[in-house]
Protein backbone atom coordinates (compact mmCIF):
# COMPACT_ATOMS: atom_id res chain seq x y z
CA UNK A 1 0.00 0.00 0.00
CA UNK A 2 1.33 3.37 -1.05
CA UNK A 3 1.95 5.74 1.95
CA UNK A 4 2.52 9.88 1.96
CA UNK A 5 5.18 11.97 4.35
CA UNK A 6 4.13 15.64 3.70
CA UNK A 7 6.04 17.80 5.61
CA UNK A 8 4.76 21.28 6.74
CA UNK A 9 6.41 23.60 4.45
CA UNK A 10 4.65 21.20 1.35
CA UNK A 11 7.28 18.48 0.50
CA UNK A 12 5.57 15.34 -0.41
CA UNK A 13 7.32 12.10 -0.45
CA UNK A 14 6.04 8.56 -1.57
CA UNK A 15 6.73 5.40 -0.34
CA UNK A 16 5.30 2.38 1.05
CA UNK A 17 3.30 1.57 4.08
CA UNK A 18 4.58 -0.42 7.18
CA UNK A 19 3.18 -1.17 10.27
CA UNK A 20 0.04 0.66 11.13
CA UNK A 21 -2.47 1.93 8.72
CA UNK A 22 -3.18 5.10 11.00
CA UNK A 23 -2.64 8.52 9.96
CA UNK A 24 -0.33 10.89 12.20
CA UNK A 25 0.63 14.00 12.54
CA UNK A 26 4.54 14.36 14.64
CA UNK A 27 7.64 16.66 14.62
CA UNK A 28 9.85 14.89 12.27
CA UNK A 29 13.33 14.25 13.20
CA UNK A 30 16.60 12.36 12.02
CA UNK A 31 18.45 9.87 13.97
CA UNK A 32 22.20 8.77 12.37
CA UNK A 33 22.96 5.82 14.03
CA UNK A 34 23.69 2.82 12.18
CA UNK A 35 22.79 0.13 14.82
CA UNK A 36 20.42 0.33 17.56
CA UNK A 37 17.17 0.88 15.91
CA UNK A 38 15.18 -0.92 18.65
CA UNK A 39 16.79 0.90 21.20
CA UNK A 40 15.56 4.59 19.52
CA UNK A 41 12.20 3.13 18.99
CA UNK A 42 11.35 2.32 22.62
CA UNK A 43 13.43 5.86 23.83
CA UNK A 44 10.79 7.65 25.38
CA UNK A 45 12.54 10.59 24.46
CA UNK A 46 10.80 10.09 21.12
CA UNK A 47 7.45 10.82 22.54
CA UNK A 48 5.74 13.29 19.88
CA UNK A 49 8.20 12.22 17.55
CA UNK A 50 8.43 10.70 14.06
CA UNK A 51 12.09 9.55 13.57
CA UNK A 52 13.94 9.37 10.20
CA UNK A 53 16.64 6.73 10.23
CA UNK A 54 19.95 8.10 8.00
CA UNK A 55 21.17 4.34 7.73
CA UNK A 56 19.72 2.53 4.46
CA UNK A 57 18.68 0.01 6.07
CA UNK A 58 17.01 -1.03 8.81
CA UNK A 59 15.75 -4.19 10.39
CA UNK A 60 17.99 -6.75 9.25
CA UNK A 61 18.99 -8.16 12.69
CA UNK A 62 15.28 -8.05 13.61
CA UNK A 63 13.68 -7.27 17.12
CA UNK A 64 15.85 -8.58 20.24
CA UNK A 65 12.63 -7.99 22.81
CA UNK A 66 15.69 -8.27 25.93
CA UNK A 67 17.37 -4.88 24.12
CA UNK A 68 14.03 -2.50 24.64
CA UNK A 69 14.79 0.26 26.64
CA UNK A 70 11.30 0.84 27.95
CA UNK A 71 8.19 -1.31 28.12
CA UNK A 72 7.10 -0.09 24.67
CA UNK A 73 7.83 2.38 21.79
CA UNK A 74 7.25 5.90 21.89
CA UNK A 75 7.84 7.50 18.59
CA UNK A 76 4.59 8.68 16.63
CA UNK A 77 6.19 7.23 13.10
CA UNK A 78 8.74 5.44 12.07
CA UNK A 79 9.86 6.42 8.26
CA UNK A 80 13.04 4.33 6.34
CA UNK A 81 14.64 4.30 2.95
CA UNK A 82 14.55 0.10 2.90
CA UNK A 83 13.02 -2.41 5.46
CA UNK A 84 14.64 -5.32 5.76
CA UNK A 85 11.02 -7.97 6.32
CA UNK A 86 13.53 -11.59 6.99
CA UNK A 87 15.42 -10.63 10.21
CA UNK A 88 18.76 -12.80 10.58
CA UNK A 89 19.77 -12.97 13.94
CA UNK A 90 19.60 -15.70 16.56
CA UNK A 91 18.36 -13.29 19.37
CA UNK A 92 15.44 -11.96 17.07
CA UNK A 93 12.19 -12.55 18.57
CA UNK A 94 10.24 -10.82 15.15
CA UNK A 95 10.64 -8.68 12.68
CA UNK A 96 10.18 -4.65 12.55
CA UNK A 97 6.91 -4.91 10.37
CA UNK A 98 5.38 -6.85 12.90
CA UNK A 99 6.74 -4.58 15.58
CA UNK A 100 4.93 -1.88 14.51
CA UNK A 101 2.14 -3.57 13.85
CA UNK A 102 1.35 -4.70 17.18
CA UNK A 103 2.43 -1.23 18.76
CA UNK A 104 -0.11 0.76 16.22
CA UNK A 105 2.92 2.26 14.81
CA UNK A 106 2.76 3.61 11.28
CA UNK A 107 5.80 3.94 9.05
CA UNK A 108 6.67 4.37 5.88
CA UNK A 109 9.88 2.81 3.41
CA UNK A 110 11.23 3.51 0.27
CA UNK A 111 11.24 6.93 1.34
CA UNK A 112 14.67 8.93 0.04
CA UNK A 113 16.09 9.48 3.74
CA UNK A 114 19.25 11.28 2.80
CA UNK A 115 16.92 13.86 0.75
CA UNK A 116 14.49 14.15 3.59
CA UNK A 117 17.49 14.34 6.13
CA UNK A 118 19.28 17.71 3.95
CA UNK A 119 15.88 19.39 3.96
CA UNK A 120 15.24 19.42 7.99
CA UNK A 121 19.16 19.78 8.21
CA UNK A 122 18.58 22.98 6.24
CA UNK A 123 15.39 24.29 7.10
CA UNK A 124 15.15 22.45 10.53
CA UNK A 125 12.98 20.40 12.29
CA UNK A 126 9.93 20.98 11.12
CA UNK A 127 6.01 19.26 11.42
CA UNK A 128 4.66 16.11 9.10
CA UNK A 129 2.10 13.80 8.34
CA UNK A 130 2.32 10.14 7.43
CA UNK A 131 -0.68 9.41 6.05
CA UNK A 132 -1.87 6.44 3.17
CA UNK A 133 -4.54 8.79 1.69
CA UNK A 134 -3.56 9.48 -1.74
CA UNK A 135 -6.77 12.28 -1.76
CA UNK A 136 -5.01 14.43 0.80
CA UNK A 137 -5.54 18.47 0.32
CA UNK A 138 -2.32 19.80 0.56
CA UNK A 139 -3.29 23.01 1.76
CA UNK A 140 -5.77 21.76 4.38
CA UNK A 141 -3.23 19.31 5.44
CA UNK A 142 -0.75 21.79 5.82
CA UNK A 143 -2.76 23.65 7.78
CA UNK A 144 -3.31 20.63 10.59
CA UNK A 145 0.43 19.88 10.28
CA UNK A 146 1.62 23.21 11.29
CA UNK A 147 -0.43 23.58 14.49
CA UNK A 148 1.38 20.69 15.76
CA UNK A 149 2.97 20.80 19.33
CA UNK A 150 4.77 18.19 21.25
CA UNK A 151 2.82 18.54 24.94
CA UNK A 152 2.66 16.51 27.83
CA UNK A 153 4.96 14.03 27.02
CA UNK A 154 7.18 13.64 30.48
CA UNK A 155 3.80 13.12 32.51
CA UNK A 156 3.31 9.96 29.49
CA UNK A 157 6.50 8.69 29.75
CA UNK A 158 7.28 8.85 33.28
CA UNK A 159 5.95 5.69 35.66
CA UNK A 160 3.38 5.86 37.22
CA UNK A 161 4.28 4.81 40.74
CA UNK A 162 7.40 3.92 42.69
CA UNK A 163 9.84 0.78 42.36
CA UNK A 164 13.29 -0.07 43.32
CA UNK A 165 15.61 -1.99 41.99
CA UNK A 166 17.64 -4.02 44.94
CA UNK A 167 21.38 -3.58 45.90
CA UNK A 168 23.81 -3.62 48.67
CA UNK A 169 25.89 -0.40 47.69
CA UNK A 170 24.73 3.68 47.89
CA UNK A 171 20.59 4.34 47.74
CA UNK A 172 20.03 6.54 44.86
CA UNK A 173 16.99 8.50 43.94
CA UNK A 174 16.15 8.36 40.61
CA UNK A 175 14.15 10.50 38.86
CA UNK A 176 12.81 9.58 35.89
CA UNK A 177 11.74 12.21 33.15
CA UNK A 178 11.27 9.16 30.73
CA UNK A 179 14.10 7.58 31.60
CA UNK A 180 15.94 4.82 29.86
CA UNK A 181 15.94 1.34 31.44
CA UNK A 182 20.19 1.54 31.17
CA UNK A 183 20.63 4.07 33.65
CA UNK A 184 19.06 2.39 36.09
CA UNK A 185 20.71 -0.79 35.27
CA UNK A 186 23.75 1.01 34.86
CA UNK A 187 23.77 2.41 38.58
CA UNK A 188 22.28 -1.52 39.67
CA UNK A 189 25.18 -3.19 37.98
CA UNK A 190 27.28 -0.94 40.17
CA UNK A 191 25.58 -2.34 43.14
CA UNK A 192 23.18 0.96 43.96
CA UNK A 193 20.03 0.21 45.09
CA UNK A 194 18.42 2.36 42.56
CA UNK A 195 14.32 3.87 43.40
CA UNK A 196 12.94 5.22 40.59
CA UNK A 197 10.10 7.91 41.39
CA UNK A 198 7.55 9.48 38.96
CA UNK A 199 8.50 12.48 37.59
CA UNK A 200 5.82 14.77 39.81
CA UNK A 201 7.12 13.20 42.75
CA UNK A 202 7.78 15.83 45.08
CA UNK A 203 10.98 16.82 46.50
CA UNK A 204 10.09 16.12 49.97
CA UNK A 205 9.08 12.52 49.59
CA UNK A 206 12.41 11.40 47.68
CA UNK A 207 14.63 13.51 50.29
CA UNK A 208 12.99 11.62 53.43
CA UNK A 209 14.48 8.61 52.19
CA UNK A 210 17.47 9.60 52.98
CA UNK A 211 19.28 8.84 49.55
CA UNK A 212 23.26 8.46 49.11
CA UNK A 213 22.81 10.59 45.60
CA UNK A 214 20.08 11.25 42.88
CA UNK A 215 19.68 10.93 39.20
CA UNK A 216 17.48 12.85 36.93
CA UNK A 217 16.84 10.97 33.50
CA UNK A 218 16.70 11.94 30.14
CA UNK A 219 13.19 12.51 28.61
CA UNK A 220 11.30 14.36 26.05
CA UNK A 221 9.94 17.67 24.54
CA UNK A 222 10.75 21.04 25.53
CA UNK A 223 12.30 21.81 29.08
CA UNK A 224 10.52 24.81 29.80
CA UNK A 225 6.86 23.15 29.81
CA UNK A 226 7.88 21.24 33.04
CA UNK A 227 7.48 24.14 35.22
CA UNK A 228 6.49 21.94 38.25
CA UNK A 229 8.93 19.81 38.14
CA UNK A 230 11.72 22.84 37.61
CA UNK A 231 10.52 23.76 41.31
CA UNK A 232 11.02 20.53 42.65
CA UNK A 233 14.55 20.09 41.14
CA UNK A 234 15.49 23.68 42.49
CA UNK A 235 14.88 21.79 46.10
CA UNK A 236 16.80 19.32 45.61
CA UNK A 237 19.61 21.72 44.25
CA UNK A 238 19.28 23.22 47.70
CA UNK A 239 19.75 19.81 49.34
CA UNK A 240 23.15 19.50 48.88
CA UNK A 241 22.76 15.54 48.18
CA UNK A 242 25.11 14.30 45.56
CA UNK A 243 23.36 14.72 41.91
CA UNK A 244 24.12 13.77 38.39
CA UNK A 245 21.76 14.42 35.65
CA UNK A 246 21.60 13.48 31.63
CA UNK A 247 20.03 14.95 29.20
CA UNK A 248 16.22 16.43 29.83
CA UNK A 249 17.60 16.06 33.55
CA UNK A 250 20.81 18.39 32.30
CA UNK A 251 18.40 21.24 30.68
CA UNK A 252 16.03 21.46 34.16
CA UNK A 253 19.18 21.66 36.76
CA UNK A 254 20.32 24.55 34.21
CA UNK A 255 16.15 25.89 34.37
CA UNK A 256 16.29 25.28 37.73
CA UNK A 257 19.59 27.40 38.76
CA UNK A 258 18.36 30.31 36.99
CA UNK A 259 19.71 29.71 33.38
CA UNK A 260 17.96 29.70 29.98
CA UNK A 261 17.69 26.57 27.13
CA UNK A 262 16.65 27.04 23.26
CA UNK A 263 15.84 25.18 20.59
CA UNK A 264 17.89 23.55 17.98
CA UNK A 265 17.73 23.96 14.67
CA UNK A 266 17.71 20.30 14.15
CA UNK A 267 19.04 18.91 17.50
CA UNK A 268 21.33 16.12 18.17
CA UNK A 269 20.20 11.77 17.07
CA UNK A 270 23.03 9.25 17.03
CA UNK A 271 25.78 7.33 17.80
CA UNK A 272 28.51 9.32 16.89
CA UNK A 273 28.68 12.32 18.24
CA UNK A 274 32.00 14.14 19.71
CA UNK A 275 31.78 15.89 22.94
CA UNK A 276 34.81 17.58 24.53
CA UNK A 277 35.71 17.14 28.49
CA UNK A 278 37.15 21.06 28.74
CA UNK A 279 39.68 20.04 31.86
CA UNK A 280 40.95 17.68 30.35
CA UNK A 281 40.90 18.23 26.66
CA UNK A 282 39.88 14.62 25.67
CA UNK A 283 37.30 13.57 23.24
CA UNK A 284 34.44 11.12 23.94
CA UNK A 285 32.36 9.79 21.04
CA UNK A 286 28.55 9.91 22.65
CA UNK A 287 25.23 8.80 21.70
CA UNK A 288 22.61 12.28 22.08
CA UNK A 289 18.86 12.57 21.65
CA UNK A 290 17.74 15.74 22.16
CA UNK A 291 16.57 18.73 20.45
CA UNK A 292 17.00 21.47 23.01
CA UNK A 293 20.07 23.34 24.37
CA UNK A 294 21.55 25.11 27.31
CA UNK A 295 22.59 28.78 26.69
CA UNK A 296 25.81 28.98 28.07
CA UNK A 297 25.34 32.75 28.02
CA UNK A 298 22.87 32.67 30.11
CA UNK A 299 24.66 30.83 32.82
CA UNK A 300 25.64 32.67 36.16
CA UNK A 301 29.65 31.53 36.89
CA UNK A 302 29.22 31.52 40.51
CA UNK A 303 26.41 28.62 40.24
CA UNK A 304 27.88 26.72 37.33
CA UNK A 305 30.20 26.55 34.30
CA UNK A 306 30.69 24.51 31.19
CA UNK A 307 32.45 21.15 31.73
CA UNK A 308 32.29 19.44 27.86
CA UNK A 309 30.97 20.79 24.47
CA UNK A 310 30.11 19.73 21.32
CA UNK A 311 33.29 19.65 18.94
CA UNK A 312 30.86 19.98 15.99
CA UNK A 313 29.21 22.69 16.57
CA UNK A 314 29.88 24.49 20.31
CA UNK A 315 26.57 23.83 21.82
CA UNK A 316 26.69 22.85 25.97
CA UNK A 317 27.29 19.38 26.80
CA UNK A 318 27.58 19.36 30.11
CA UNK A 319 27.80 21.30 33.16
CA UNK A 320 29.83 21.43 36.34
CA UNK A 321 28.31 23.01 39.62
CA UNK A 322 30.80 25.64 41.79
CA UNK A 323 29.99 24.50 45.61
CA UNK A 324 28.01 21.59 45.01
CA UNK A 325 27.81 17.95 44.44
CA UNK A 326 26.58 18.02 41.23
CA UNK A 327 27.28 17.83 37.36
CA UNK A 328 25.34 17.19 34.61
CA UNK A 329 25.63 16.14 31.32
CA UNK A 330 23.59 16.39 27.69
CA UNK A 331 24.59 13.23 26.24
CA UNK A 332 23.34 9.57 27.38
CA UNK A 333 26.84 7.17 29.32
CA UNK A 334 24.37 4.79 29.68
CA UNK A 335 23.76 4.02 25.71
CA UNK A 336 23.04 0.99 24.14
CA UNK A 337 24.08 -0.41 22.05
CA UNK A 338 26.74 2.21 22.04
CA UNK A 339 29.29 4.28 22.27
CA UNK A 340 30.25 3.29 25.95
CA UNK A 341 32.84 5.89 25.88
CA UNK A 342 31.39 7.87 28.77
CA UNK A 343 30.47 5.15 30.80
CA UNK A 344 32.54 6.50 33.31
CA UNK A 345 30.50 8.79 34.49
CA UNK A 346 28.53 6.72 36.62
CA UNK A 347 31.66 5.71 38.35
CA UNK A 348 32.66 9.64 39.03
CA UNK A 349 28.80 9.79 40.43
CA UNK A 350 29.48 6.59 42.94
CA UNK A 351 32.38 8.57 44.00
CA UNK A 352 31.03 11.79 44.49
CA UNK A 353 28.46 9.68 46.71
CA UNK A 354 31.44 8.18 48.82
CA UNK A 355 32.63 12.05 49.23
CA UNK A 356 35.14 12.25 47.03
CA UNK A 357 34.71 15.74 44.98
Amino acid sequence: MKAFLILEDGTVFQGTSIGSKKEVISEIVFNTSMTGYLEVLTDPSYAGQAVVMTYPLIGNYGVCLDDMESSKPWPDGFIVRELSRIPSNFRSGESIQHFLETHDIPGISGVDTRSLTKILREKGTMNGMITTNADFDLEEVRGRIKSYSVAGVVNATTTKEKYVLPGEGKKVALLDLGAKRNIARSLNERGCQVTVYPAWTLAEELLKENPDGIMLSNGPGDPKENVEIIKEIKKLYDSNVPIFAICLGHQLMALATGADTYKLKYGHRGGNHPVKDLETGRVYISSQNHGYAVDTDSLDSNIAVPAFTNVNDSTNEGLKYIGKNIFTVQYHPEACPGPQDSGYLFDRFLQMMEGEK
